[in-house]
C-alpha cells in the first residue's frame, strides 16, 4: 500500500526524526523478533526442500506427488506476500504477526500427523499463508523500531540471518534425520515461532486499529487478491513446468493464462482508481526497479550454492545430506566476519561499490567451480566456497543497505503503508524472481545434460576399439561377481552407460556454473545503472547521533 502520489514527493526529514515516534521501550526485542521470523520462514522452506527425499520415504510418496509439497508451501507464501500489505494496513503489523505466528505454530505441530497427501497439502498451504507474512514485514519493523544509529547493525544481522540460514539447513535436516525423526522438519518451526511471538509481543507496541485519514481511500482487498492469486498461479506454473513439460501441458497453460489475466485485471483496476492506495509511480522509481532486478540476480546466483553444488555431490559422488552439509556449513563463519565488515564499510563507502565487489567475487567463485571434473569431492569445493561466502556476504549486506537507503530517501518511512508496500514488493520480487531463476536453471541443466549425453554417446560406439577395450576391462572386473560371460558383459554395459551419464551431468553442472558467473557479470551492469542517493549512511548515523 502507499499514500497518494503527492505525498511521496515531500522533502525527507532527518532519518532519526522519521522513526522517533515509532520507537518502543523495547525496540531491540521487536527488531530481533521480526528478524527471527524471517529466519524461521526461510528455514521452513529450505528444510522442506532439503528433506523432500526423506519425506518421500517416510510418507511413501512418488516423485510427482512429493513435488507438490514444496510447491504448496511456497505458492502460499507467494500469495500472502502482496496480500500482507493489505493485512498490515488493515489490522496493524503487530496483530498480523502474532496471529499468523500462533496459526503457523499450530499447523507446524499438526503437519506430521496428516493422514493423507491432500490433508498435508492443505496444511502446507496454511503454513505458507501464515509464515509468508514474516518476511515482507521485517524491513518495515526494523526501520521503524530500531534507532537509526543501530541501523547498520540491523542490516548485518538481517543479512546474516537470511544467508547463513540457507547454509545450515542441510546439516540441520541431516542431524534431525540421524538423531530424531522426519517430524522435526516441521516441528523445528513449532519450537522457534513462539520465541518470535514473545519478542514481538514485548517489542512492538500495541496500537489501535489503523484508520484511513480523511480523504484517503479505505483499504480494498479485491486488487490485492487479484495480484496475489495471479502471482501464486504463475509461481505454481514455474515450479511444476519442468516436470509437466511446460506449454505442452494443459495444466501449465491454464495456470499461466489465468495468472496473467488476474494480474492484468488488477493493473487496469488500479488505473481506474483516481486515488488508489498503491502508488505505482512510487514502485516504478528507477532505483527501486533496478534494486528489484538485483534481487533477482542475487537469488539466481544463490543457486550455485543451493542447487548446483548439492546436486553434483549427490548425483555424481553419492553424497547424503549429512555429507553435503559440512561443505556448505563451514562457509557460514566467513559470511559472519565479512558481513560485519560490509556493515562497517557501508558507513563510509557507497553501497554500490560493495555490491560490485560482492558480485565480482561471486562470478570468480562460479568460474572456479566451472573447472570441476567428475573426480571432485566436497574438499575440492572449499576454496571456491570461501570466495563465494565472502561474495555473498558483501553482496547481500550491500543490497539490503541499498534498499534501505532507497526507503529512507524516498520518504516512505514517514508513511507506514508505504513501508508495507516496499516490503511486500521486495518479498514478491524475491519469491517470484527467485522461482523464475530456479525454473530456468533446472531447465538449462536438463537441456545441457541431454546435449552432452548425445555428444558423448556419439563417441561411444560398440564397434570402436576404445569402447571394446573399455567393455573388456569392465566385463573382466565383473566376471568374478557374475554367473556367466553374458551377465558380466551386461553389467559392463550398465556401468559404461552410468559413466557416460555421470560425465554428461558433470559437464552440464560446469555449464550451469558458467551461466551463474555470466549472471553475476550482468548484475554488475545493473548495479552500475543504480543512481546515487543523496542521503548516505554516514549522514543517517551522524544525524541520529546529533539528535
Amino acid at each position: 500500500m502507499s499514500t497518494p502520489p503527492a505525498s511521496s514527493s515531500r522533502s525527507t526529514p532527518t532519518a532519526s526524526a522519521t522513526v522517533a515516534s515509532a520507537v518502543t521501550t523495547h525496540p531491540i526485542l521487536g527488531v530481533f523478533g521480526v528478524l527471527f521470523g524471517a529466519m524461521i520462514s526461510k528455514c521452513a522452506g529450505q528444510l522442506l526442500s532439503v528433506g523432500l527425499a526423506d519425506l518421500r520415504g517416510a510418507l511413501h510418496l512418488g516423485v510427482d506427488n512429493a513435488s507438490w509439497l514444496g510447491t504448496a508451501f511456497n505458492a502460499a507464501m507467494m500469495f500472502i506476500g502482496p496480500f500482507s500489505v493489505y493485512l498490515g494496513g488493515l489490522f496493524g503489523v503487530r496483530r498480523v504477526l502474532l496471529a499468523c505466528g500462533a496459526l503457523f505454530t499450530l499447523v507446524s505441530v499438526l503437519l506430521p500427523f496428516a493422514g493423507s497427501l491432500p490433508i498435508m497439502l492443505a496444511l502446507l498451504v496454511f503454513a505458507g499463508l501464515t509464515a509468508g507474512t514474516f518476511y515482507p514485514l521485517t524491513l518495515s519493523i526494523v526501520l521503524r523500531n530500531l534507532p537509526m544509529k543501530y541501523v547498520l547493525l540491523g542490516i548485518a544481522v538481517y543479512a546474516m540471518d537470511v544467508v547463513i540460514t540457507l547454509n545450515i539447513t542441510t546439516s540441520l535436516e541431516a542431524w534431525y534425520m540421524n538423531h530424531l525423526s522426519w517430524h522435526w522438519i516441521f516441528w523445528n518451526s513449532a519450537v522457534l515461532t513462539p520465541v518470535m511471538m514473545v519478542l514481538i509481543y514485548f517489542g512492538i507496541p500495541w496500537q489501535p486499529l489503523p484508520k484511513p485519514k480523511e480523504g484517503q481511500p479505505k483499504p480494498s482487498w479485491e486488487g490485492f487478491f487479484y495480484v496475489s492469486l495471479g502471482f501464486a498461479l504463475m509461481y505454481i506454473a514455474l515450479a511444476q513446468g519442468q516436470r509437466l513439460n511446460w506449454m505442452n501441458s494443459a495444466t501449465i497453460i491454464a495456470l499461466v493464462v489465468t495468472g496473467l489475466f488476474l494480474l492484468l485485471a488488477a493493473f487496469f483496476r488500479r488505473l481506474r482508481l483516481r486515488h488508489g492506495l498503491v502508488n505505482l509511480k512510487f514502485l516504478m522509481r528507477r532505483n527501486i526497479v533496478l534494486l528489484g532486478l538485483t534481487v533477482v540476480f542475487f537469488e539466481f546466483d544463490l543457486l550455485a550454492t543451493l542447487l548446483l553444488l548439492p546436486n553434483y555431490l549427490g548425483a555424481v559422488q553419492g553424497y547424503l545430506p549429512l555429507q553435503t552439509g559440512p561443505v556448505m556449513l563451514w562457509a557460514g563463519l566467513p559470511q559472519c566476519i565479512f558481513g560485519l565488515l560490509a556493515m562497517y564499510l557501508l558507513r563510509y563507502i557507497d553501497a554500490r561499490l560493495i555490491l560490485t565487489a560482492g558480485f565480482t567475487l561471486i562470478a570468480v567463485a562460479c568460474l572456479m567451480n566451472a573447472q570441476l571434473s567428475s573426480a571432485w569431492s566436497g574438499a575440492n569445493f572449499l576454496p571456491s566456497q570461501a570466495v563465494m561466502s565472502v561474495g555473498l556476504a558483501l553482496a547481500f549486506n550491500a543490497l539490503v543497505g541499498a534498499i534501505i537507503l532507497e526507503l529512507v530517501n524516498s520518504g516512505a518511512l514517514r508513511h507506514p503503508l508505504d513501508s508495507l508496500t516496499f516490503g511486500g514488493f521486495f518479498q514478491t520480487v524475491r519469491l517470484f524472481g527467485g522461482q523464475i531463476g530456479t525454473a530456468f536453471m533446472v531447465h538449462f541443466l536438463s537441456v545441457r545434460e541431454q546435449f552432452h549425453s548425445n555428444i558423448l554417446g556419439l563417441g561411444v560406439q560398440l564397434g570402436d576399439t576404445a569402447t571394446r577395450q573399455r567393455l573388456f576391462s569392465l566385463s573382466t572386473a565383473m566376471d568374478p561377481h557374475s554367473t556367466g560371460a553374458n551377465m558380466a558383459i551386461g553389467r559392463a554395459l550398465e556401468i559404461l552407460d552410468l559413466q557416460v551419464r555421470r560425465q554428461a551431468f558433470t559437464l552440464a553442472i560446469t555449464d550451469s556454473f558458467t551461466l551463474a558467473a555470466w549472471s553475476a557479470a550482468c548484475c554488475l551492469i545493473v548495479v552500475a545503472c543504480v543512481s546515487r542517493v543523496p542521503t548516505q549512511f554516514r549522514k543517517v548515523v551522524a544525524a541520529a547521533k546529533a539528535d
